[in-house]
């Protein structure tokens, strides 16, 4: 199968998507809701989650074991089928998550909680501590499962696979994103 020709956008495209959202890719019974930060420039010009080059999502979801081949970030939506997808805290795109302010994030949590009450994920996975400590006040929070559940969806909180994020080497991230994969199908199995 031959891989689709990503985008890249100009310089223009990319300072045009500021602010832009991008659509989350969800339906209700999903496994895993992988939860970013928000989108940045290349993401939201683009159209398509975790788009920029060097963005490690998509090779540790596939080293993780979440699927069967890398995913291209215009395959978005053939996550759904293995009942994976994909949301963010705060909708809209920046240059670099630092540009949001701590009410925007606060926000974000809240919309966040509507969102997984309504779609009833078995997981939430949040991908970044900073942004699940913010969004869900809870300054001490520690990477993996959380002990508060929202409604019975469960919460994770996994590293950032920005490749901006150098405290995690590949490997890493995958085996951290292996023991959700996990969790998953156990909680899977368990009905």
């Amino acid at each position: 199968m031959n891989q689709p020709t990503p985008h890249r956008p100009t310089r223009a495209e990319l300072l045009a998507a500021r602010d832009k959202t991008v659509p989350d890719v969800i339906a209700p019974g999903l496994s895993v809701l992988f939860c970013g930060i928000n989108p940045g420039l290349y993401t939201a010009a683009i159209g398509h989650h975790f788009g920029r080059p060097g963005n490690r999502f998509w090779p540790t979801l596939h080293a993780a074991g979440f699927t069967p081949r890398l995913f291209d970030p215009s395959e978005e939506q053939q996550l759904l089928p293995l009942r994976y997808g994909i949301t963010n805290v705060v909708a809209r795109a920046t240059a670099a998550a630092d540009e949001l302010t701590t009410d925007e994030i606060i926000a974000g949590g809240k919309r966040l909680r509507r969102t997984v009450l309504k779609y009833a994920p078995r997981f939430l996975a949040v991908l970044g501590i900073g942004a699940y400590r913010v969004a869900f006040a809870r300054p001490k929070a520690k990477l993996g499962l959380q002990a508060d559940p929202i409604g019975p969806t469960r919460v994770w909180v996994l590293p950032n696979p920005s490749g901006l994020n150098a405290h995690y080497r590949a490997g890493d991230l995958a085996k951290v994103f292996a023991e959700l994969r996990v969790a998953a199908a156990d909680s899977a199995a368990a009905g």
